[in-house]
């Protein structure tokens, strides 16, 4: 009898020890389902991304990502000091995932902010060279952008070019070209002074290309170079990129670009920039900007027409 009921005990033990492992299992794939569901609704979930480049070039590129993914992209553009605000004023609450602006010191100061994570990317990390990435893996270069000196071929010998402050003596007074000061790209070159030299020296490179300005300070590259070539100036300064649109619509265009600062005295060379992203601190989509973010830097965009050379390859040119 009592071996009876030691048996239907075990039997008892057995149901219950069952039950209790197929509750486990259901609850187990319950949370496997939850899961599933919303890496899905991530993976459904559109990238958002502010960005200060223009419409007309970084659209081409999403429609790109997308047909190559899957993944929407959806774009809201502005100036790089209002988007950056406008991230810092949204705080946990903003729908963006990704910053792409131009200028490492737009990059640097949002960084400073406190406005992206970690990027944590091997694809990164092996594709875009260290110098080009910040050291706190809070951002990367996407593509290089070089400001040089361009001139008119009619009117100039590249013989009697050699540095960015030499278009500050008097023999180009009333014959120089610039882009406004307003601009990040001239404010990024001065910087680029101000580090190499201190700010007495630069102030100086400044105030002489100031004094031999051949007409007011113009809005863009473009008409810098459109004004060496209606005569109005012989040299200015430029982003090479302008140079190339430029010359693709037309071929015979009198104008050639110069590198500068490249005698073994001067150590610096053409000054170059970047243009670049970070995933947003509190991006609701962090995996896919990422995604986004190494598909940029990869040689899978090498068809998407660029406004600039991509960060690729580890050495340093000059």
């Amino acid at each position: 009898m009592k071996t009876d009921q030691l048996k239907a005990s075990y039997r008892y033990l057995l149901l219950i020890i069952l039950a209790g492992l197929s509750a486990a299992c259901s609850e187990k794939q319950e949370v496997e389902k939850i899961n599933q569901a919303t890496n899905i609704d991530h993976l459904s979930d559109p990238i958002i991304v502010y960005s200060s480049r223009k419409q007309h070039l970084i659209e081409p590129v999403f429609v790109e990502f997308t047909q190559q993914t899957g993944i929407k992209v959806e774009y809201t553009t502005d100036k790089a000091g209002a988007l950056i605000q406008r991230i810092k004023t949204e705080g946990q609450n903003t729908p963006a995932d990704l910053l792409i602006t131009v200028d490492a010191g737009n990059l640097g100061y949002a960084a400073s902010e406190g406005l992206f994570q970690t990027i944590n990317s091997s694809v990164i990390n092996d594709t875009v060279a260290p110098h080009l990435r910040d050291e706190q893996d809070l951002w990367t270069g996407l593509s290089l952008r070089a400001r040089t000196i361009v001139y008119s071929t009619e009117r100039v010998k590249p013989e009697d070019l050699s540095t960015y402050q030499a278009l500050g003596e008097s023999q180009w007074q009333g014959r120089l070209c610039l882009r406004t000061s307003k601009k990040v790209y001239n404010q990024s070159l001065v910087a680029m002074f101000i580090a190499e030299q201190g700010e007495v020296k630069a102030e100086q490179t400044v105030a002489a290309w100031i004094a031999n300005l051949a007409i007011d300070p113009t809005s863009n590259d473009t008409k810098v170079m459109q004004a060496i070539e209606a005569g109005q100036c012989d040299v200015g300064i430029v982003n090479t990129y302008y140079f190339g649109r430029l010359e693709a619509k037309n071929p015979d265009l009198p104008l050639a670009l110069f590198w500068p600062n490249q005698s073994v005295t001067e150590k610096s060379g053409v000054h170059v920039n970047v243009s670049g992203a970070g995933i947003l601190k509190y991006s609701n989509n962090p995996d896919q900007a990422r995604r986004l973010l190494e598909w940029l830097a990869s040689e899978q965009r090498e068809g998407v027409e660029e406004a600039a050379a991509p960060c690729r390859g580890r050495g340093r040119g000059r």
